[in-house]
């Protein structure tokens, strides 16, 4: 399916692996031309020329820490005329309530909620400006489904999934879709940082990590690449009236008994 996305361009935060650089592929894959952000300058140069040894689309690569205003405002400055943004870049520790210092939540928030509405308040005036354009919001199920073991998470997320329906509903008046995705368990790196936490706190040891993530849905946790193909297809004209939503991907896990 054309997916009606040839020539446009991407910015993808946290792009230099797992989630975020399975979108940059899969919008490059659509003809889109892309740039990655992320704090680790070598990674995003690795993840950028696997980009373009599978497509010829241009690939540009921006180092920042995204946890700083003055950081935000540098990338948009110099990338502020994009079509689609990609908020994805994130890092919220699991813990209970008592295991997270204030000092580490505020620094995790920073990156990730106040990253994401910082994001959108610099590149969206633009978009509506010129009405067009597209921002997917990558979230997470624990906003859906809080949990004590992932409390800061679980707050940050759902304070997100507000924040995309609101202005979704507002940018839809401009020509602008802001849309959001809540993948459940993915496997990325952060799947096993995290798998390592939950095992330290239940069980008492960090390697008995893949005794945290069974059962599963299908026996298995989400492939990035199927969270990428949603986020395509959510920032496409294919997926237009698809706007102001935050689309739960965990295999109706969440319903289970």
């Amino acid at each position: 399916m054309d997916m009606q996305l040839q020539g446009k361009r991407v910015l993808v935060t946290g792009g230099s692996k797992g989630i975020g650089l399975a979108c940059a592929e899969a919008f490059a894959a659509e003809g889109c031309d892309v740039v990655l952000a992320s704090r680790d300058a070598a990674a995003l140069a690795t993840a950028a020329d696997k980009v373009r040894a599978q497509r010829q689309v241009r690939v540009e690569t921006f180092a920042a820490d995204l946890s700083q205003d003055a950081e935000r405002e540098r990338l948009h400055a110099t990338h502020g005329s994009i079509d689609i943004l990609v908020n994805n870049a994130g890092a919220i520790p699991a813990g209970r309530l008592a295991d997270i210092s204030m000092a580490r939540w505020k620094q995790a928030w920073d990156l990730k909620v106040f990253g994401y509405i910082h994001m959108c308040q610099l590149f969206l005036p633009t978009m509506e400006a010129r009405r067009a354009g597209a921002i997917v919001n990558i979230i997470g199920m624990a906003g859906r489904a809080p949990r004590a073991g992932y409390i800061a998470g679980g707050a940050g997320n759902a304070a997100l999934i507000a924040f995309t329906s609101a202005i979704g509903a507002a940018a839809q008046a401009s020509g602008v879709k802001v849309v959001g995705i809540n993948p459940a368990v993915t496997k990325t790196d952060r799947m096993l940082t995290q798998a390592r936490t939950h095992a330290k706190n239940q069980l008492g040891d960090e390697e008995r990590w893949a005794e945290t993530l069974t059962g599963l849905p299908f026996g298995r946790p989400i492939e990035a690449s199927e969270i990428a193909d949603l986020a395509v297809f959510l920032a496409s004209p294919r997926g237009h009236y698809v706007n102001g939503t935050v689309v739960d991907v965990d295999g109706g896990g969440m319903f289970r008994a």
